[in-house]
């Protein structure tokens, strides 16, 4: 499905004349990647439209410069159309709940109504992806043309959503590029970080969910946002469907111990001993629960992804935008720390991706 590196700067279509102000449709901007999406492109000197539901307008949306927030069904492509009309790229920022149930039920629809509004507007269509793709057997080291061979869940569904979004683009309607990433940090809560590595933080307690020496790529938020701006900016030297690799911080356990038990150190939570309690995630737990609480089934689906190690080879990346945005690990981490309210009540369960 991916372009190979020597066509990466294939010669794009003759484009009209670049708008004053380049404008971009976030489609689920009020969630943790849209929001930082939303962020980036209006720091970035982008028109921002934020979609949202429509209910979420009578709550409080943050107020930013750039940003015009737009409450409206996402599958109501004439109302979305009316008020995006010259948006030149869309971000699927929309995910379904956590279970395999819903992803099987939802993914493919909305992914569905993005290309609707994005084939409408001639416009670019970017889609986060993740690594499930590649299924339990995947290789130490992933390439944008690494097999795709994911045999259930959610995998099998983000497969079938990247093949739907290539064959969208044949048509010449439109244009599409998947920006692949690791586990999310930073930005808010709702993932591996607040959910189970650093909910008993305050407790001087850490739960880890795979062996402490195995490193996994981490996609800090606002360096994943920023670079979704870059490849937009560049999006006419891609081919018309294309997949890029965001490499992140590929990390063990370890740098995170540190930064969790600094931060423990200063609040005062470490124990009289003086050093974090580091306890191992139970899977077995997780799986018989499951039978009970679906989302914690499709988490334990995911185990896998926990005790292989692996690593996003950003090598097309950065032949496109140059080095990719990357905040020291160090300096990340206790940002996605700070931004978290480590020892009130726990946010709403959503993805953990």
């Amino acid at each position: 499905m991916t372009a190979p590196l020597n066509t990466l700067f294939a010669p794009a279509a003759p484009q009209a004349a670049p708008a004053a102000q380049p404008t971009v449709l976030i489609l689920g901007a009020r969630g943790r990647l849209g929001l930082a999406a939303a962020r980036a492109f209006a720091q970035a000197g982008w028109q921002v439209l934020a979609q949202v539901r429509p209910a979420a307008g009578g709550h409080a949306l943050p107020a930013m410069g750039g940003v015009w927030w737009m409450p409206v069904a996402v599958h109501d492509t004439a109302e979305l159309l009316r008020q995006a009309r010259g948006a030149q790229v869309v971000v699927h920022a929309i995910s379904p709940a956590y279970t395999d149930k819903a992803w099987r039920l939802e993914a493919l629809g909305l992914l569905d109504a993005a290309i609707d509004v994005t084939q409408q507007l001639g416009a670019t269509l970017m889609l986060p992806g993740n690594v499930y793709n590649f299924g339990e057997g995947m290789p130490a080291v992933l390439r944008e043309d690494t097999p795709q061979a994911a045999a259930g869940g959610k995998g099998l569904v983000r497969v079938a959503m990247e093949q739907r979004l290539a064959a969208a683009t044949q048509g010449g309607r439109m244009r599409a590029v998947v920006v692949r990433a690791g586990d999310f940090f930073g930005s808010g809560a709702s993932g591996w970080l607040d959910q189970s590595i650093a909910k008993d933080l305050h407790r001087g307690r850490v739960t880890w969910p795979g062996p402490l020496d195995v490193a996994t790529p981490w996609a800090y938020l606002p360096d994943l946002a920023a670079t979704l701006v870059r490849v937009a900016e560049e999006r006419h030297r891609l081919a018309a469907f294309d997949c890029l690799h965001f490499a992140g911080h590929t990390v063990s356990a370890q740098p995170w111990l540190h930064s969790l038990s600094t931060l423990a150190a200063e609040r005062g939570w470490l124990p009289d001993a003086g050093t974090l309690r580091v306890a191992r995630l139970n899977w077995t737990l997780l799986r018989v629960a499951g039978v009970f609480m679906p989302m914690l089934a499709s988490l334990a689906a995911m185990r896998y992804l926990r005790h292989q190690p692996h690593r996003l080879d950003n090598t097309r990346l950065r032949a496109l935008i140059g080095e990719e945005p990357h905040t020291p690990f160090e300096q990340a981490a206790r940002q996605a720390l700070n931004d978290l309210a480590l020892g009130a009540a726990p946010a709403p369960r959503a993805a953990l991706a």
